[in-house]
C-alpha cells in the first residue's frame, strides 16, 4: 500500500502560478498513491471543492475535507483521498495558544482523523509556524495516535532535529529513516529543508519511502510503501 503526504498550496502550480487540478492529480497518480493526506486545501468560496475535484480526477473515490478556518477565499484546511472506504472520519481542531506573541503569524489548525475499513487510523495535519502553536499541535496529535495500525502525516513546519518531534518518534516510526540518501521537501524546485513527514505505528512495516523529484506545488510530495 502506498501512502502520500502532499501540501498542494491550494493546488497552485508552482512553476506556472495558477490553480491546476490536472497537475496535482497527475502528481498523485504518478506516485501511485492509495491514501493521500492533503494540506492547504480550499472547499468552496473562491475555489471549487478541491478535495472532491482531486478525488474525481485521481479515481480515489473516498474523500473528506477537514476545515481549520474560514479564510477570505473560503473554507480552508486538510483533506484525504483514499482507495479504502472510511468507517468514520472527523475534524479535530488544534487549540490556539492562550497568549499569542505580538506580531506572530498565527492560524488555527486541525487534525483530520479517519478510521478506514481495513482497520487503519489515518491522521493528517499541518502544524502552525509559531512555536507555541506547534507545541499545541504536537500535544493534539499525541492524544490521537494509536499504538497499532496508525499513520500520521503532513506538513509539520519543523525540521527533523526539532525537539517537538521527539515524543512522536518515541511512539511512531519515521518513514524517512528508510531513505537511501538524504532528501528534502521544501521549496520544491531546489529543496533546502525537510518539513513534510509520514510516521507509522511500530506494527506497520515500511517497505520503501521517498520524496520524489516532482515539482507541482511549493512542496515536493512524500511517499511511503507500507505493509500492514
Amino acid at each position: 500500500m502506498k501512502i502520500m503526504s502532499f501540501n498542494t498550496q491550494h493546488c497552485l502550480n508552482f512553476l506556472e502560478q495558477r490553480v491546476d487540478y490536472e497537475k496535482m492529480a497527475k502528481t498523485i497518480k504518478d506516485c501511485g498513491a492509495d491514501i493521500v493526506g492533503l494540506n492547504e486545501m480550499f472547499n468552496g468560496g473562491k475555489y471549487c471543492e478541491q478535495t472532491r475535484e482531486l478525488s474525481r480526477l485521481t479515481g480515489l473515490e473516498n474523500h473528506y475535507f477537514a476545515k481549520a478556518i474560514d479564510d477570505n477565499d473560503g473554507p480552508y484546511g486538510n483533506g484525504i483521498l483514499s482507495k479504502i472506504p472510511f468507517k468514520s472520519v472527523e475534524t479535530v481542531i488544534i487549540p490556539d495558544p492562550s497568549h499569542k506573541r505580538q506580531g506572530g503569524c498565527y492560524e488555527t489548525r486541525c487534525v483530520l482523523k479517519a478510521e478506514l475499513e481495513n482497520g487503519l487510523r489515518v491522521l493528517v495535519t499541518h502544524f502552525g509556524l509559531e512555536r507555541d502553536e506547534q507545541e499545541n499541535a504536537a500535544k493534539a496529535v499525541l492524544e490521537l495516535i494509536r499504538d497499532e495500525k496508525c499513520i500520521l502525516m503532513g506538513d509539520f513546519n519543523v525540521t527533523p532535529e526539532s525537539e517537538l518531534l521527539k515524543p512522536i518518534r518515541a511512539r511512531m516510526k519515521d518513514a524517512s529513516v528508510g531513505f537511501c540518501e538524504s532528501k528534502l521537501s521544501f521549496p520544491s524546485p531546489k529543496p533546502e529543508m525537510k518539513i513534510d513527514y509520514i510516521f507509522v505505528s511500530p506494527d506497520i512495516e515500511v517497505m520503501d519511502a521517498c520524496i520524489p523529484e516532482l515539482v507541482a506545488s511549493d512542496h515536493r510530495p512524500h511517499t511511503a510503501e507500507i505493509n500492514i
